[in-house]
């Protein structure tokens, strides 16, 4: 359906759940026993009403992940936050939920893992003897800026160890909450010590507001990537994942919009849907876009060599076929003509005050 004055399509309506990305809630695979609810008149469907987010404290005992797939760009990651209410219906991230004991569907969504100790673990890190500072990528699985930010600022307060560390940091994020810690941002740029990555999947939203519910709009990340730059903060478009069939056209625009408002490179990831989420996204493709759902789907196929999902180093995130390659032309030909080849400086590793990690424990 479209708006006959703006010719954008319009949302369908959809149920109570609209307000998240998924209206499933798969079996965990590592449960032999799962909780259901029986209707005493035997009705074969019924109707939940949106379950509110609950926020669970995880106990964790480390907050730095060494990352050993070799094609993802960063050694080490960080996650403040396991689940993610953002509610992406592609999201990669939504199996590993299941490591503990929640669905990958709405549980994802709705049952956020949150290790208030993050910084305090964080520190603990860097104050190890044997520590070599390296890049640490924030969100290298869910969104460090995601709603629950708003009330555990731990994202911030892991920005203020980085600082005084003077460690190397990355960011990813598709969340206009950054701009609350842009006075962290700004110190840490002016000693080259990070380097933001803006996600941003569609500039329409319509479908923004059906594939990524809860997240900025568009034209918000556009807007947080501009003053972001007129700070001298770092900022790069990641635009991912290219989903063919839904927003794989809007490739030119996006890559122009992100160099018009300050982003120094750009980076494209082709769709993969591994384990639940290939139901968890047919599902929604069918809820969402019921006349195109076969074809998105065969043409993701055609991307990843017959599957939905791949796990192949080096092949995953670009895809192959003359599909895959003919969306990664399209990319590089709008790369090549907005943004100029320059050599980017590596963060900088030297900085790092190892001394004052040990004599923080003094105080």
């Amino acid at each position: 359906m479209q708006d006959r004055n703006s010719g954008e399509e319009q949302p369908r309506k959809t149920p109570a759940w609209n307000s998240r990305g998924t209206s499933l809630n798969p079996h965990n695979r590592y449960l032999s026993q799962q909780r259901v609810r029986e209707e005493p008149d035997g009705l074969d469907e019924w109707t939940e009403a949106p379950a509110p987010t609950q926020y669970l404290k995880d106990n964790a005992r480390s907050i730095v992940n060494e990352v050993k797939s070799p094609d993802v760009g960063m050694a080490f990651s960080a996650n403040p936050y396991q689940g993610c209410e953002h509610g992406c219906a592609y999201c990669y991230a939504r199996p590993t939920h299941a490591y503990w004991g929640y669905s990958p569907g709405l549980d994802f969504e709705r049952n956020i893992l949150v290790k208030e100790d993050a910084a305090v673990l964080l520190e603990q890190k860097l104050r190890q003897p044997g520590w070599e500072p390296k890049p640490i990528v924030l969100s290298g699985n869910t969104d460090c800026y995601q709603p629950a930010e708003r009330k555990f600022r731990l994202t911030r307060a892991m920005l203020e160890v980085f600082l005084r560390f003077r460690h190397p940091v990355g960011i990813i994020t598709k969340n206009s909450l950054i701009l609350r810690d842009l006075d962290l941002y700004r110190e840490l740029s002016q000693l080259n010590l990070v380097r933001v990555f803006l996600s941003i999947t569609t500039l329409r939203e319509s479908l923004r507001r059906r594939m990524e519910p809860r997240t900025a709009s568009g034209a918000k990340r556009l807007d947080t990537m501009e003053q972001l730059a007129k700070a001298g903060v770092p900022v790069n478009l990641m635009l991912a994942p290219v989903i063919p069939g839904l927003n794989a056209e809007e490739i030119p625009n996006i890559v122009r919009k992100a160099s018009e408002a300050g982003a120094e490179s750009a980076s494209m990831q082709l769709v993969r849907l591994n384990g639940e989420v290939a139901d968890i996204f047919a599902t929604w493709l069918q809820q969402h876009f019921p006349d195109r759902a076969d074809k998105v789907l065969a043409q993701i196929r055609q991307t990843h060599g017959g599957t939905l999902g791949d796990s192949r180093f080096g092949v995953r995130m670009t895809g192959e076929g003359p599909l895959a390659q003919s969306i990664r032309a399209l990319f590089v030909q709008s790369r090549n003509r907005y943004f100029p080849a320059r050599d980017i400086p590596p963060l900088a590793t030297h900085l790092f005050i190892r001394a004052q990690g040990r004599q923080l424990g003094l105080f």
